[in-house]
């Protein structure tokens, strides 16, 4: 089946943002001294799919990595993943979010010791709720409203404006106009210059996420025997009662508490002293 003139001006719009985006992580890459994966041939992976596995090995296809000592022949540490996306109608726009967010966040719990920025571009009609339930997940959003995306293209001749009443015939001008065009990053800067304030918003927030450091790393090795009681009330009353003068019992677990200067914290927890002090070296 041939595929729709309506779908492939939409491909158009979504190459468009990561056409606007890519120079910005570019820069930022190089400022911080990361390595920028995206779509294309690198030696480190096979293919030219950005594609990372999560814990239960699921493959994930994705738009742009930063890796910290990532190089073109060797993978490094994810410190952000950043997902792009164009959707149209609301309709579409919840069903995108979950899909993000299943791509991602299985990402961010196998690599949580490197707490990556995790971060979408995203255009068209996005509901509140949609945008709202990926900032609940802790996600960067960087939102081009769908008249923004209408205004950048129309700055140059092109009529980006659709309803589900366009005829392929229309789509198909659209696509022609584009293909005409002679320096498309015109329009893609364009389209980052109306939005600028949440473009500076959205690269400051990956600004501090990547130059975050353990300010502090808190360790209480526990003695004692654990006491359960099914009531608060049980529970006030055993610590009236409870000596603090007992003699030392023996190690029931460490508990690590990991500060960094941003107000973030990590907490975990360890039975075995060689088992706190592997989860430790993963952060040197």
């Amino acid at each position: 089946m041939a595929e729709s003139l309506s779908h492939k001006f939409g491909q158009i719009i979504g190459d468009l943002l990561e056409l606007a985006i890519e120079p910005h992580l570019e820069k930022f890459a190089r400022k911080h001294k990361l390595f920028l994966d995206k779509k294309g041939e690198r030696k480190a992976r096979t293919g030219k799919k950005l594609s990372w596995t999560d814990g239960k090995d699921n493959k994930h296809d994705l738009d742009f990595v930063l890796e910290r000592g990532g190089t073109v022949n060797k993978t490094g540490i994810p410190v952000a993943f950043i997902e792009v996306a164009w959707r149209r109608y609301t309709k579409h726009s919840r069903n995108k979010a979950q899909e993000i967010q299943g791509a991602i966040i299985p990402l961010t719990e196998k690599y949580r010791n490197s707490s990556p920025f995790v971060g979408v571009v995203l255009a068209g009609e996005f509901t509140d709720g949609s945008l709202n339930q990926l900032k609940s997940h802790g996600f960067g959003v960087l939102y081009f409203p769908y008249a923004t995306v209408v205004k950048a293209f129309g700055k140059f001749g092109i009529d980006a404006a659709s309803d589900e009443g366009t005829s392929e015939k229309d789509f198909k001008k659209k696509i022609e106009s584009w293909n005409k065009l002679q320096n498309k990053t015109d329009v893609a800067k364009e389209l980052l210059k109306l939005n600028k304030k949440n473009v500076d918003e959205f690269l400051g927030s990956l600004s501090k996420s990547v130059s975050r450091f353990i300010e502090r790393v808190i360790i209480l090795p526990l003695h004692g025997q654990e006491s359960t009681a099914s009531t608060v009330t049980e529970a006030i009353d055993f610590l009236k009662k409870y000596s603090e003068d007992k003699p030392k019992l023996p190690l029931v677990k460490y508990e690590i508490i990991i500060k960094y200067n941003t107000g973030d914290r990590i907490d975990a927890s360890f039975k075995d002293k060689s088992d706190t002090i592997k989860f430790l070296e993963s952060y040197l």
